[in-house]
């Protein structure tokens, strides 16, 4: 739910998490005395889980309830940020650490919601990278659950892509690719440098949260998986996520690897290329599936400008258009064996954010090469891109 953080004043903004599965079978009605035991015994399990994983500096504060209410002046309607699936988020001050917060209070209706809590304080107190944003405590007392994050004074992607308000300039071709290169090394961390690796599992553009200077982090990490570890080749899982974003082999079997992350970041990145949303009903028929209108342009180079977001108004690099749709079409390839390891992509994206390009000039500032294969071409392996030092065009 990334979209909880948002800029300037707070905002009555309300969103939806869309699942691409329905919901569990509904849980047959329990008295409140027996649902808030199993709550409390889900507590007492995160406790234990955090002990067990072998972290005994974990970061995270616990509040209480009445702090919380008070840095919300109550949760007052003015300062709620934004509504999703799993509960609301308020901005607030908290004056015993001197900090803005964006507060998350899930629904305490439901297990469901408790469970993400759980994973969520489990996953974001023992990851901590530059890219993923910072869980900076929670509070468990009595059904209350609240999440308490640093705020993120820019919001979300999507705030900028596809929901700008009139004081929010547009992105330039620089700043997309430098959100795009950040919220891959975000996720090439939960890939490579997490042990057991994790699978974020739901990457979206309202997930990627901007700070200051547009710095991109990972938000809600409710719906991750630890990831198949030793022999196993993926988790099996219930599917859930956003529709568009999802792995197509992930969605038909509920199998799930590194893989299906690396497609919805091809999701993504195909959003900041072209400003258009993952799914978009009010175009026409054949242009609702973003990567479904973008398969056939990968195969013509000559309507690779057509996939340039119009806001651009053509201030970007024609190769530096080219070679992020290459690594975008790999990301998106429909069998998950032909896409590039994330740690691939961060190599190119960090090349393309290194490109800094300049309108009226006619190119880059900063030129170099770097060779990925055309878009219209069967990708080759993750591998095979690891050896390749040069794009061309």
């Amino acid at each position: 739910m990334g979209c909880f953080f948002s800029s300037g004043e707070p905002s009555n903004k309300h969103k939806e998490k869309h699942q691409i599965a329905p919901p569990a079978e509904k849980v047959k009605t329990e008295s409140s005395t027996t649902a808030e035991l199993k709550k409390q015994q889900s507590l007492i399990e995160l406790k234990k889980e955090i002990y067990q994983s072998g972290s005994d500096h974990i970061a995270a504060q616990t509040f209480t309830f009445r702090e919380l209410a008070s840095a919300t002046r109550n949760f007052r309607a003015d300062f709620l940020l934004g509504e999703g699936g799993f509960g609301r988020v308020y901005k607030g001050r908290l004056e015993s650490i001197n900090q803005a917060v964006a507060i998350k209070q899930l629904d305490r209706n439901g297990l469901q919601g408790n469970r993400e809590f759980l994973v969520e304080v489990l996953m974001l107190s023992l990851l901590h990278h530059p890219n993923l944003v910072n869980l900076i405590g929670y509070c468990a007392d009595g059904d209350q659950r609240l999440l308490v994050y640093e705020y993120m004074p820019l919001g979300s992607l999507e705030d900028h892509l596809h929901e700008p308000s009139p004081e929010k300039k547009r992105l330039d071709w620089n700043t997309r690719m430098k959100i795009a290169a950040g919220a891959a090394k975000g996720l090439e961390y939960l890939h490579d440098k997490a042990n057991p690796p994790v699978i974020y599992r739901d990457l979206k553009c309202a997930n990627i949260l901007l700070g200051d200077g547009y710095h991109p982090k990972l938000s809600d990490f409710g719906l991750a998986k630890l990831g198949p570890v030793g022999d196993n080749t993926h988790v099996s899982t219930r599917v859930m996520g956003t529709y568009g974003y999802c792995a197509p082999e992930y969605a038909m079997t509920g199998q799930l690897t590194l893989r299906s992350d690396v497609y919805s970041f091809g999701v993504v990145l195909l959003e900041i290329i072209t400003g258009r949303r993952a799914i978009d009903h009010t175009r026409t028929a054949g242009e609702q599936n973003l990567v479904a209108w973008a398969r056939p342009l990968f195969k013509d180079r000559r309507k690779f400008s057509l996939m340039a977001d119009p806001t651009l108004q053509g201030h970007y690099p024609p190769r530096g258009l080219y070679q992020a749709l290459a690594v975008a079409a790999m990301c998106v390839q429909e069998q998950p064996t032909m896409r590039p390891l994330i740690a691939d992509v961060v190599t190119a994206l960090t090349y393309l954010a290194s490109q800094n390009y300049t309108p009226g000039l006619g190119g880059t500032s900063n030129p170099g090469s770097s060779r990925l294969n055309a878009p219209g071409t069967p990708s080759h392996s993750s591998r095979d891109l690891e050896k390749k030092e040069s794009f061309s065009c």
